[in-house]
């Protein structure tokens, strides 16, 4: 009769952990690491700081609240917006 191996449960788990391990070195871990400089970034907002917001919009810091920033685009023009849309400080104060 045919002498049939049984299959180890563990050795077909072990790729699939070697897979997971990967990932989340190549993509969660450094996007966890982005994410966390962007909430510092956000977080260390002053006055006068120059910012560039997510839709492309240049403008000066005037003032800051818990969840919002006003942001002065022209002379006269300021804009209310949220922290998280800041993409990146040009000049910090």
């Amino acid at each position: 009769m045919g002498g049939e191996s049984a299959v180890n449960p563990m050795g077909m788990l072990i790729p699939y952990a070697l897979i997971f391990a990967v990932f989340y070195f190549l993509v969660i871990k450094p996007q966890k690491d982005k994410q966390k400089q962007h909430e510092a970034m956000v977080g260390d907002l002053k006055k006068n700081d120059e910012v560039v917001t997510s839709g492309g919009i240049h403008g000066t810091v005037v003032n800051t609240k818990d969840a919002t920033i006003t942001v002065r685009v022209d002379d006269n023009v300021k804009i209310e917006i949220d922290r998280s849309a800041v993409l990146r400080v040009i000049k910090k104060t």
